[in-house]
């Protein structure tokens, strides 16, 4: 026993995280892979959410320091972005119960599946910067906070959704676009960890063990995604938004899952 857990248990959450950190830093939704790893390692949901937080700030962080290093990163203009999105996170976190969760649980699914189309049809999909349709400022107090609260208070999709507001608003290429996610993610990410951590619901021996494989995992996927460009991240992008819609789709509590079932039968 390592700590209390399971040698076996750290090691295969390791490999989880790394595998989830590689996805991460191409087009978001490794919380696909490691959350439904750590409910069956025996986590409960919230330690379970907190754990994954901190993996995804290792791996978000990861990320970031490899596109930096590319120059991917515009810092003048990010540093608000993260600023704002990373305070927003935090607030998110904070009224995580005042919020209705059936109100998330309908609606994302269905922005998912827009923003999958969106990158399915989409003509410039290029890593060439295009004419920005909003200034960074402007980013900086709608949609970066809009999204960080977001990421505080549910998660799901919060890279699809930077993305989309980098790549349509902002009009960066697509590798830079990525680039400048993971930076907001990290920022968003390690908000609300700051939380759950004072309030003890991280597991920190696998936490770590997870954080080590998703900073791993972040350099390649980061280095495939600077190497693939959109050839890599576009059908990514758009395979990871929809299988997070199945995700949610997938619970039999989602409201918008029930009516869909409803008109079935009722017909």
């Amino acid at each position: 026993m390592i700590w209390g857990v399971d040698p076996g248990t750290i090691a295969t959450l390791f490999a989880v995280a790394l595998a989830a950190g590689c996805v991460d830093a191409i087009a978001g939704g490794g919380g696909l892979i490691t959350m439904p790893s750590l409910i069956l390692a025996g986590l409960d949901p919230v330690s379970a959410i907190a754990t994954n937080k901190l993996q995804g700030s290792a791996g978000s962080c990861s990320a970031t320091v490899a596109f930096a290093r590319r120059g991917l990163i515009r810092w003048p203009e990010a540093w608000p972005i993260a600023l704002s999105a990373g305070a927003a996170s935090i607030l998110g976190a904070l009224c995580v119960s005042l919020l209705p969760r059936a109100v998330l649980d309908a609606g994302v699914p269905i922005l998912l599946v827009a923003i999958a189309l969106y990158f399915a049809t989409a003509k410039r999909m290029s890593s060439e910067d295009a004419t920005a349709r909003m200034s960074r400022g402007a980013f900086a107090v709608s949609v970066a906070p809009a999204v960080g609260f977001y990421d505080g208070v549910f998660g799901p999709g919060a890279g699809a959704f930077y993305m989309v507001g980098f790549v349509t608003l902002l009009g960066l290429g697509v590798v830079r676009a990525t680039a400048h996610t993971k930076l907001a993610n990290a920022a968003s990410n390690v908000g609300s960890l700051a939380l759950f951590a004072a309030s003890g619901h991280v597991v920190w021996p696998i936490g770590i063990a997870m954080a080590a494989g998703a900073f791993l995992g972040a350099q390649i996927g980061s280095l495939l995604a600077m190497r693939l460009g959109a050839r890599l991240i576009r059908p990514l992008l758009v395979t990871i938004a929809c299988a997070m819609a199945l995700r949610l789709l997938s619970d039999p509590a989602n409201p918008l899952r029930r009516a869909i079932l409803g008109l079935f039968t009722s017909g």
